[in-house]
């Protein structure tokens, strides 16, 4: 996996969309973005203008339509190990034990990871 670029919480909703419906276009992408957040159009365009200037989307001017250039599953992997890292020295027991010492994995969340783990 090569090293991404890095994408702020508001670009990130930004590539959730592109992500989710790509090729999309400018105007698209505004009305999703509109309706589930209080940015106005002008600040939509400039989340995906420097998301362009980052690499991680590409507008085809003769479609006139955004597509994504990072993989989600690449860039969540990566922001994941990057959590890790900085917050847990990147032990994923320490981590694993800090959710359910908190109680923020379900019995559900726990039989998964259980099944994952066997399967291994």
């Amino acid at each position: 996996m090569s090293n991404l670029p890095q994408i702020s919480e508001a670009e990130f909703e930004v590539m959730k969309i592109v992500w989710k419906y790509a090729p999309i276009s400018t105007n698209e992408i505004t009305e999703k973005l509109t309706q589930t957040s209080s940015w106005s159009p002008k600040t939509i365009q400039t989340l995906i203008k420097r998301l362009v200037s980052k690499k991680a989307l590409t507008y085809e001017k003769q479609s006139r339509v955004y597509t994504p250039l990072v993989k989600e599953d690449e860039y969540i992997r990566q922001e994941s190990n990057s959590f890790l890292k900085r917050y847990y020295n990147d032990n994923i027991t320490s981590m694993l034990a800090s959710y359910i010492e908190d109680d923020k994995l379900s019995e559900e969340d726990i039989a998964s990871l259980r099944n994952l783990l066997s399967n291994h």
